[in-house]
């Protein structure tokens, strides 16, 4: 067993959140239970970002207290075929990437309150929820990568292309944040479509540089396992001082 590292305060308090270049965008800040939402958009959007959290946190809550295995499976379940499409959503990323539903329950809940907001009339649109990100840009957006205490952190990142928009960015850690993680990776950072199936995904990611006890092993499971699965467009790996990439998204050099 390595040993433990407390989990940042600057992870805590979301301290990485005044690091964002918002440039011309408007920041609103959205809180719904430990739904805690970043959004930038070209417009104030707090009221319809409060509205659209609260009714997507709802669906999720409504549904668990039907199926209880829902909040706490560790492995994909069977659809049972009478649910909303955000929680089918969350069911069908579980079983691509090998992990239960609630794996996705971030990235699902950004990307679907940002596909809202597009719907009311917004142009420009990010949405970060505790490290799981939905873009809906015009231009290239540059996307730093927090690690906790990796000196990597925040040292790297990724472009991402307008014209691949929109695209979810999700990060899991075994080191950094509240998330349910068996991983030793300090970040594993997931390109995809959807949203739902990159924070899914990093999950299962961060449990396979787990199982691999960390280092280049590790990296290279990781690696090697997000390639495999339909709809993953890239993947970076952060390990202490150590950084493996692959598939798609161009990996950047950030300035400290």
């Amino acid at each position: 067993m390595g040993k433990k590292r407390n989990k940042p305060n600057s992870y805590k308090d979301r301290k990485y959140r005044s690091l964002h270049d918002i440039g011309d965008l408007v920041s609103s800040f959205v809180r719904v239970k430990d739904t805690d939402l970043h959004i930038l958009a070209d417009r104030d959007v707090t009221l319809w970002g409060k509205n659209l959290a609260l009714q997507y946190r709802l669906q999720v809550e409504s549904y668990i207290r039907k199926n209880p295995d829902f909040a706490h499976s560790l492995t994909p379940l069977a659809r049972d075929g009478h649910f909303l499409p955000l929680i089918k959503e969350m069911f069908d990323a579980g079983l691509k990437a090998g992990v239960g539903p609630m794996a996705a329950v971030a990235g699902t809940i950004a990307e679907y309150v940002g596909r809202a907001l597009v719907n009311k009339g917004c142009m420009e649109v990010i949405v970060e929820n505790g490290g799981d990100i939905f873009f809906h840009r015009t231009t290239d957006c540059r996307v730093a990568i927090f690690a906790g205490e990796s000196p990597l952190s925040n040292r790297v990142g990724v472009r991402l292309k307008a014209a691949n928009m929109p695209v979810a960015v999700c990060t899991s850690s075994g080191t950094v944040g509240h998330s349910l993680s068996f991983g030793k990776a300090d970040s594993v950072t997931v390109i995809a479509q959807s949203a739902a199936l990159a924070d899914a995904v990093a999950t299962r990611l961060g449990n396979e540089v787990g199982n691999s006890r960390g280092g280049d092993s590790g990296i290279k499971k990781a690696l090697e396992t997000g390639q495999q699965i339909s709809g993953v467009q890239g993947v970076v790996v952060i390990c202490d001082e150590l950084i493996g990439a692959a598939g798609e998204g161009e990996l950047i050099k950030l300035a400290a």
